[in-house]
């Protein structure tokens, strides 16, 4: 009789184990799926983070990475992952899909009309957003950097949004 309680106990804890590994297993898949369709921006993201302090340089080569102006940068670090980008900011502006700011995710291309060039509604610079209110570009005397998105400037610059993943 004791050794029918033993085999009793191993087929239900076995069973109990495949059922919670099955489940374990569905929900996996489901998380990894997640995590890819996100992933790509976050890939996007960490490459271009790589280039922190990298000078701005208006008009700056695309054939080069000792120097990036804002739209240079946004065609290198997505071209990396397949996205080729025109290349300027006004030609990047087009591509993809329209996004509302309330609706930015990591890896979207955001625009604004900023600088000496600014005249009103015009596009001159391209970010791309991060998360959590911050943006990674180029511009002027910090090179590629994270910038916040509702800073002064930024938030009062701020013209549209592109989801180009």
């Amino acid at each position: 009789m004791n050794m029918h309680k033993i085999i009793k106990k191993a087929i239900i804890t076995g069973m109990a184990a495949t059922i919670g590994f099955g489940t374990f297993a569905l929900e996996g898949t489901n998380t990894a799926q997640a995590a890819t369709a996100t992933s790509a921006g976050q890939k996007v993201i960490n490459y271009g983070e790589k280039y922190l302090g990298t000078p701005y340089k208006f008009g700056a080569s695309t054939s080069t990475t000792r120097n990036f102006d804002c739209s240079s940068f946004m065609k290198h670090i997505f071209q990396k992952y397949g996205v080729d980008l025109p290349r300027t900011s006004v030609a990047q502006s087009n591509v993809g899909h329209a996004v509302s700011k309330s609706n930015l995710k990591k890896g979207d291309l955001v625009f604004f009309s900023s600088g000496s060039r600014a005249t009103g509604r015009n596009i001159t610079h391209v970010a791309v957003y991060v998360g959590g209110g911050k943006i990674l570009h180029t511009y002027g005397r910090p090179g590629v950097t994270f910038s916040d998105l509702n800073s002064s400037n930024w938030k009062r610059t701020y013209i549209k949004a592109r989801r180009v993943l």
